[in-house]
């Protein structure tokens, strides 16, 4: 067979989806269309084409506000507001492009309109799942509509009730890295880092720095933007809670003795790939997605959790249970990650399942 197209919908909500594909991609052949709200990046595989859409949620001048244009359709839907040229836009942008090229596949990360969509113009959508109480009809619908479900974490440790119902459809290939391969470095690992990433947080800078002054006798340092936009700080030293931004992020994340972070898919296969002792702080996101994976995380001894960032008194307590951590992050299951969900996807894409 010749090599197929996939299509792969990545989501703009923080850097996590876009992550998840550049971690894939090199395990897939196959030819992607990329479709996206977010610009084209740079450094994109070989037989990618990217194209830019419309967004969906913005006010334009002389049209409705998508918040108040009955966007669930009565709960049918996440996202579909009437009278919105944007998400009119997009859509008809996306069945264009997938029209005009022999798509055998459709990954979609994330959207239940778009997983709908690419079943209703007759080419397969294998959706990315996430964990979360995700027990609504449109979760459901889109589960239906899937003919795969890649779950980007390990089998048995994060509860997901909402995909019993197509479990027969669900492949867990573990965390999904973009580290995944890389070895780090056997050096002693000292310092605090706080990986805040850009995926939105209510965690402020005024609370950063609370725990810095909190907690003299570590150095930390900030990569990511609680509170502000991304900025240069010197480590350890309080600021206005703005960090550096940093593409590659794995010295810092392997030479740091603690690390701490949000409960994201992607965040959490990072830490695991690095073996790193962490404190993990879940973030408000939509069907509690990240205090899923926290409990999980929890649960199975992987890292320190707390629900919310924790009071500046009790940050050298929490530090030191998570420098006392020996977390078998294997069970995350992060080696081999990517070429599974790969090979779902290939599976789809070249019609084994049919």
């Amino acid at each position: 067979m010749t090599r197929p197209t996939v299509a792969w919908y990545v989501h703009h909500h923080g850097l996590g989806h876009l992550g998840r594909l550049r971690a894939v991609a090199p395990h897939l052949d196959a030819d992607l269309l990329c479709l996206s709200t977010l610009p084209e990046p740079a450094g994109l595989p070989d037989g990618c084409t990217w194209v830019r859409l419309d967004r969906d949620d913005d006010v334009r001048p002389g049209g409705p506000d998508p918040a108040r244009a009955d966007p669930t359709a009565s709960g049918l839907l996440h996202w579909a507001p009437l009278g919105h040229a944007g998400h009119r836009a997009r859509l008809a942008r996306i069945a264009a492009e997938v029209a005009a090229r022999p798509v055998t596949a459709f990954v979609v990360d994330v959207s239940a309109e778009v997983t709908l969509l690419a079943r209703l113009l007759g080419v397969p959508p294998v959706v990315v799942a996430q964990p979360g109480t995700r027990d609504d009809e449109p979760h459901a619908l889109a589960l239906r509509a899937a003919v795969r479900v890649v779950a980007p974490w390990p089998a048995g440790l994060v509860p997901a009730p909402h995909l019993d119902a197509v479990a027969r459809k669900v492949v867990h290939t573990g965390g999904i890295s973009r580290f995944e391969g890389r070895v780090p470095d056997a050096g002693p690992r000292s310092g605090v880092l706080l990986l805040a990433g850009r995926g939105g947080t209510e965690v402020t800078g005024a609370q950063v720095d609370a725990a810095v002054r909190a907690t003299p006798g570590r150095t930390w340092s900030l990569l990511g933007s609680p509170g502000g936009s991304p900025g240069d700080v010197p480590g350890g030293v309080p600021g206005a809670g703005a960090g550096r931004w940093a593409d590659d992020p794995w010295d810092e994340l392997t030479g740091a003795g603690t690390v701490v972070t949000w409960a994201g898919q992607g965040s959490v296969a990072d830490l695991a790939v690095a073996g790193a002792r962490a404190v993990v702080v879940p973030q408000p996101r939509p069907f509690d997605e990240q205090v899923a994976t926290a409990r999980a995380l929890d649960a199975a001894g992987l890292a320190v959790v707390e629900p919310t960032w924790p009071d500046p008194a009790r940050w050298p307590e929490v530090l030191d249970r998570a420098a006392a951590l020996a977390p078998d992050w294997s069970r995350w299951r992060t080696a081999g990650a990517a070429a599974r969900a790969a090979a779902a996807i290939e599976d789809v894409a070249r019609g084994r399942l049919r």
